[in-house]
């Protein structure tokens, strides 16, 4: 099988993961309590301006203020310095930010244009409406744009500009004049679009319908952000099931499989209604097994937090997480070779490559990176190892700037940093070393907890649930996730009794049927 979509919803989260060859190779979480707002939009009250980085921060009624570059800041003469410009291509990138499938529509929203400061286009107490592009990472807020796009199915639609983009993955000519000609004859004058991937092949009726959709939404928003004023939600993007389903799914994707059948239907309605040529591809797990457990899905999560990965020679790498950068360090490990010194290095390399290249996709590594390879004596070897790397990253859907490996066996990258990597997300900081290290949080042991439950929920008709547990995690079964835990309750018929043990390790617990 190539490509399979898996879908494991349930009430606390709904988690996606991409497969190909049955290779976990993205996984996106959307957490209900801490949902990401990439595509949202918000009419927002510019709380500060600042000459000295030519940015602004935005009030969009989030915890923290949203960060408005001056590059980012839409003014009247945009359409005309567009339409004098050369239209650049676009890549159609997703799934991106916000630990969920979006699209990032890249630089060719942005007119090029004669500089101005941000002083003179923004002033403190000024409203103005504004996209989130970016999540909050870190201590950061947001990253918003005034140069709005609403994804479709097939395009993206830009209502502040004019301008035609067609996605550089579509490479033939002849299709791409085919449809950028469909599209300047079916928009409405100084309206914008980017076609994306998944267009080629389509007709006319399908883009017809799918800007009309596009701009009633644009109208609705317009209209809203006239009728409120600041800060407010204005429009906010589908959730993550239905994401996937607009990004993801296409003809070379084999399989949707769900894990729940409210979801299914939820999804397969969606489906049918946008896409109904691509309804047989939509599948109902209905086994008792965890979908995730079925898949071997859960077992490469815990795998894709741990330090160090084993290559199938016995060689290994460890990947360090820093402040200001990700270091990536290769070991020969337990593999001595059968030759030479150079032979061994070479084949460690070679392999590590590969996996190196996987493990940043999957875990969403951003940033800096410094890979340390084994040094190589050989100018030919170093060039093959780079290579691989370089072909290895020409699948990951995040752009990456790869330089060539220096004599110290060095390879310094850069690669695109979309949204919170999977370490961040999953973990906190851990207070048993003074946050030198990851332990995973309360919250991602309470849902640990509810799977477990699930799994032993049908085993007996009626009794307890005695659940031992740190503190930290007790007190959020307690609080925050009583509901969750008030469900299970009523599906399996169980009564969750919860007791904490100040001397168990945060990530320790013990559940017995009573």
């Amino acid at each position: 099988m190539g490509i399979e979509i898996v879908i494991n919803p349930a009430i606390e989260e709904t988690r996606v993961a991409l497969l190909e060859n049955q290779i976990l190779t993205e996984l996106y979480i959307d957490r209900k309590r801490d949902r990401g707002i990439v595509g949202n939009v918000y009419k927002g009250r510019v709380v500060k301006v600042l000459p000295g980085m030519q940015a602004a921060f935005v009030d969009v009624g989030v915890e923290r203020a949203a960060f408005l570059y001056v590059a980012d800041v839409a003014t009247a003469a945009d359409d005309q310095s567009l339409m004098e410009a050369e239209p650049p291509d676009v890549t159609d990138d997703a799934p991106k930010d916000g630990e969920e499938p979006e699209e990032e529509v890249k630089s060719a929203s942005r007119p090029r244009r004669v500089h101005q400061s941000i002083e003179e286009l923004l002033q403190e107490g000024q409203e103005i409406v504004v996209q989130v592009t970016k999540d909050p990472i870190g201590t950061k807020g947001c990253r918003v744009t005034t140069y709005l796009s609403l994804p479709g199915r097939y395009l993206v639609y830009m209502p502040t500009v004019n301008h035609i983009g067609i996605s550089r993955r579509i490479g033939d000519e002849t299709e791409r004049a085919r449809l950028r000609e469909m599209i300047q004859r079916l928009r409405q004058p100084g309206s914008g679009y980017i076609v994306r991937t998944v267009s080629e092949g389509t007709t006319e009726e399908e883009f017809r319908l799918d800007m009309e959709f596009l701009e009633r939404l644009w109208l609705t928003i317009r209209d809203e952000g006239h009728r409120v004023g600041a800060p407010a939600l204005l429009h906010a993007d589908l959730d993550l099931s239905l994401r996937t389903v607009r990004d993801l799914l296409t003809h070379k994707v084999d399989r949707l499989t769900v894990g729940s059948r409210s979801e299914y239907e939820r999804i397969r309605q969606f489906v049918a209604t946008y896409l109904p040529n691509l309804v047989s591809k939509i599948h109902l797990y209905a086994q008792d097994e965890p979908i995730f457990d079925r898949y071997g899905i859960e077992i490469e999560i815990s795998k894709a937090l741990s330090r160090r990965v084993w290559l199938k020679s016995g060689g290994y790498i460890i990947i360090e997480p820093t402040e200001a950068l990700t270091v990536v360090d290769v070991n020969t490990g337990r593999y001595v070779g059968k030759r030479d010194l150079e032979e061994t290095i070479l084949k460690t390399n070679l392999e590590a490559a590969k996996e190196i290249a996987y493990q940043l996709r999957l875990r969403n590594i951003g940033g800096i990176i410094i890979i340390d390879f084994i040094d190589m004596e050989k100018e030919k070897n170093r060039e093959r190892v780079f290579g691989v790397l370089s072909e290895a990253l020409v699948h990951d859907r995040a752009r990456s700037n790869i330089l060539k490996i220096s004599e110290l066996g060095l390879v310094e990258m850069s690669r695109e940093r979309v949204r919170e990597d999977l370490l961040r997300v999953l973990c906190d900081g851990c207070l048993y070393c003074e946050k030198r290290g990851y332990i995973k949080s309360a919250t991602t042991i309470c849902y640990e907890i509810f799977r477990e439950i699930r799994r032993a929920g049908g085993s007996r008709e009626e009794g307890r649930v005695l659940v031992t547990v740190h503190p930290a995690v007790a007190n959020l079964l307690f609080d925050e996730e009583r509901s969750g835990v008030e469900v299970l309750e009523r599906e399996y018929h169980k009564r969750i009794i919860v007791k904490a043990d100040p001397h168990l390790h945060q990530e320790q617990y013990d559940i017995v049927l009573v």
